[in-house]
């Protein structure tokens, strides 16, 4: 691997004519992808990967080049190019100081996937393709995906910062497509975090694929979903969609800097109900969204986003948090050393309320009770958002009815972060990849039961 010696040199060399701060990300990496669909293997990959990301921070701009070529005169001819891209004809300052190695903790893994032979993993995912198969003779299609990872990572800056760490996780995924007629369903189910083979003690591959396969059954049974205006219950089994994509989005620090989110420029005012407190936190064990360090070299931490309603902070990397004048909040986070850091989510939710779930369904007459949603649209700039239900059911006397297919919910983020009236004492957590600028991370995502006064459901009207 390359030297403290060689990492201190490229810094050095980066920032030969000009630039405030040069960062370096290298990463070696490996991992396993099996797919499995239609009752066969139909790809294994197992392999490793290394490289390294160098960066230079010039008067608020973004100066980045990567390599997969870790020889001396290879990283030293991209430091070299780098140092030419940024001369503003000042010159620069010779880098006199110490990389101080500031190593954190691992976080803590039982059975590292690199350590259970492939063959084990291979069965892990024919299990979860023979119990769907079995349970009903209208599933068409079954596919089983299971990917895990490690990295190890090194940052490198030139105020001194020297780290090394591992990133290490796993991802199961059972999708199931069932059919009666013209009449076609999916159902999804996704686990997985930053842990080991221990994954399947809680979630064994035989239930994951059950919950996906009854999930579809479910719906293709279901009458089509009526549509109009109504009160909307969210389950905390529902998973975060709704906070991830109509509310986290608009607060990463370069939509909401750059007047790209419907959040922009307020700071310290009220954009939701004052039962609404929205946290990121890198910090919690074992979530999808954790790591000891930002992709910058950032210790993880919780950071308070909205509180009682009232908006707290932005997600911050290096960049923004120099552009506004703050610390960043350890939110700089990339795919990997072909890419650099931007403002990303972790693991963002809405806190728990005081309310019994069980209270909040009895006290909504009618409406939609959403137990799993799915993806959706948003728009950061004024917040519309449009989402799929792939699980609603009506809800009827204050007790959860017929279920219902082919629901979405339509509505405008901060309006209904005002709107939640009832919050529960409960939380509930869903796992995701997310995308922007064309890389993504793992995130995960949580809510409490909610209740939402009104909103707009599309679906099926009735004549």
């Amino acid at each position: 691997m390359v030297s403290g010696e060689l990492l201190f040199e490229l810094l050095k060399q980066a920032l030969k004519k000009g630039g405030d701060l040069a960062d370096i990300y290298l990463e070696q990496s490996r991992g396993t992808t099996i797919a499995f669909e239609d009752g066969r293997v139909e790809r294994i990959i197992a392999g490793t990967d290394q490289g390294l990301g160098l960066r230079v921070i010039h008067q608020m701009r973004t100066l980045y080049g990567y390599t997969n070529d870790l020889s001396k005169a290879s990283l030293l001819a991209l430091a070299e190019g780098l140092s030419r891209a940024v001369s503003d004809g000042k010159g620069g300052s010779d880098l006199a100081v110490d990389l101080r190695r500031k190593d954190p903790p691992s976080l803590p893994v039982l059975f590292p996937p690199s350590e259970i032979p492939l063959q084990r993993k291979v069965q892990t995912v024919i299990a979860a393709d023979q119990v769907a198969r079995r349970i009903d003779g209208r599933i068409r299609q079954v596919k089983v995906t299971y990917r895990d990872s490690l990295r190890r990572i090194t940052i490198a800056n030139s105020e001194g910062f020297l780290a090394t760490f591992d990133k290490q996780g796993i991802t199961f995924a059972v999708q199931v497509v069932v059919a009666d007629g013209s009449v076609i369903q999916t159902g999804f189910e996704p686990v997985g975090g930053t842990l080991g083979f221990e994954l399947f003690e809680e979630d064994p591959p035989e239930q994951v694929a059950r919950r996906a396969a009854e999930r579809a059954l479910l719906m293709l049974t279901a009458r089509k979903a009526p549509a109009g205006q109504m009160p909307v219950v969210l389950s905390s089994e529902a998973g975060g969609t709704m906070i991830h994509e109509a509310v986290g989005h608009g607060l990463e620090a370069d939509l909401a800097l750059e007047g790209l989110s419907v959040y922009s420029g307020k700071l310290g005012q009220t954009i939701a109900s004052p039962f609404i407190t929205v946290v990121d936190d890198a910090t919690l064990p074992r979530r999808r969204g954790s790591f000891p360090l930002d992709d910058e070299g950032v210790p993880a931490q919780r950071t308070v986003l909205a509180e009682n309603g009232v908006l707290q902070s932005y997600l911050y990397d290096r960049l923004t948090a120099m552009q506004a004048g703050v610390p960043s909040t350890g939110n700089g986070r990339r795919e990997s050393y072909h890419h650099k850091p931007i403002p990303r989510m972790t693991n963002t939710f809405i806190a728990p309320g005081d309310r019994d779930p069980q209270m909040i369904l009895r006290s909504t007459n009618r409406g939609l009770f959403v137990r799993k949603m799915g993806g959706g649209q948003v728009n950061t700039v004024n917040g519309d958002f449009v989402f799929e239900v792939t699980e609603g059911y009506l809800i009827e006397g204050g007790e959860i009815g017929e279920p219902v297919r082919g629901a979405t919910l339509i509505g405008n983020g901060p309006k209904i972060l005002k709107d939640i009236d009832l919050v529960g004492s409960d939380l509930g957590f869903g796992i995701g990849t997310c995308g922007k600028d064309g890389q993504g991370v793992p995130v995960a995502d949580a809510q409490p039961t909610l209740r939402i006064p009104n909103i707009t459901v599309g679906g099926h009207r009735q004549a």
